[in-house]
């Protein structure tokens, strides 16, 4: 009986140990490929490479940017940043400085687009972001605005965003088609011309005409409204209308 406790003890043992030596190797192969990201700040490009190399990180130069503290060549900004932890193999972005500014920024208003990209690039600045603005005041696809301004000093970066000139953007203000009938024609145009609506040529109602009893013939009859009044419109009432719908009235003669 003693005998099969220990042996049941000594598997206990093994079993024990077997999983703490498991946790002890997911632990180093969790975190053994693990590093803690340093500071490449002020480093030239080349010792910023081969200081990552030796830390199994990936890196790249994604920007530029101007500065009076940084030489350039050297490095400005990072991210990751210093101090985080990452994995081996983890890509670092690096912005590398071009030391102070010395390009004038030109002045684009006023020039077309392409023209202005390409005069950007002849100055040796970057093309930024380019956005458009419905424009009336301008011809469409030329500068309206830009960033930084022209002349600009003390600058980040070496690129210039632009701001185009769209088509301005047309829409005729809409208005419910009142009830013209029974109005006098001049005073139904007269509203319809105020309201910037189109007035379609006049349409003459036909004179109304009775039948003669045992004549077998028709006779004009004595019209309900006054001559010259609004017997009939298009489009109807309560419809929806703009300066290019067609107003036609029908008027009584």
């Amino acid at each position: 009986m003693l005998r099969a406790f220990q042996f049941v003890l000594i598997l206990l043992m093994l079993a024990v140990l077997a999983m703490l030596s498991a946790i002890t190797t997911m632990h180093f192969a969790i975190h053994g490929g693990e590093v803690t990201v340093p500071s490449f700040k002020g480093l030239t490009v080349a010792d910023a490479a081969g200081k990552a190399a030796a830390l199994g990180l990936d890196l790249s130069v994604g920007s530029h940017f101007y500065s009076v503290d940084v030489p350039a060549g050297h490095i400005v900004s990072q991210s990751p940043a210093p101090g985080t932890i990452v994995r081996r193999g983890w890509h670092v972005r690096l912005g590398e400085s071009l030391g102070p500014q010395r390009v004038a920024i030109p002045n684009l208003i006023g020039q077309d687009q392409r023209v202005a990209s390409i005069q950007i690039r002849r100055a040796g600045l970057e093309m930024g972001s380019t956005a458009q603005m419905p424009w009336a005041y301008a011809p469409e696809g030329s500068v309206i605005g830009q960033n930084p301004a022209p002349g600009a000093a003390g600058v980040a970066r070496p690129s210039v965003s632009l701001l185009v000139a769209a088509p301005p953007v047309t829409t005729s203000p809409a208005f419910v088609m009142p009830d013209l009938t029974g109005q006098v024609f001049t005073a139904a145009a007269l509203a319809i011309t105020r309201a910037g609506l189109t007035l379609a040529p006049v349409k003459d109602a036909p004179p109304p005409v009775a039948a003669v009893p045992g004549a077998g013939s028709t006779q004009p009859i004595q019209p309900l409204v006054p001559p010259g009044s609004v017997v009939g419109q298009s489009p109807q009432p309560g419809q929806r209308v703009d300066a290019s719908t067609p107003i036609e009235l029908t008027v009584e003669q």
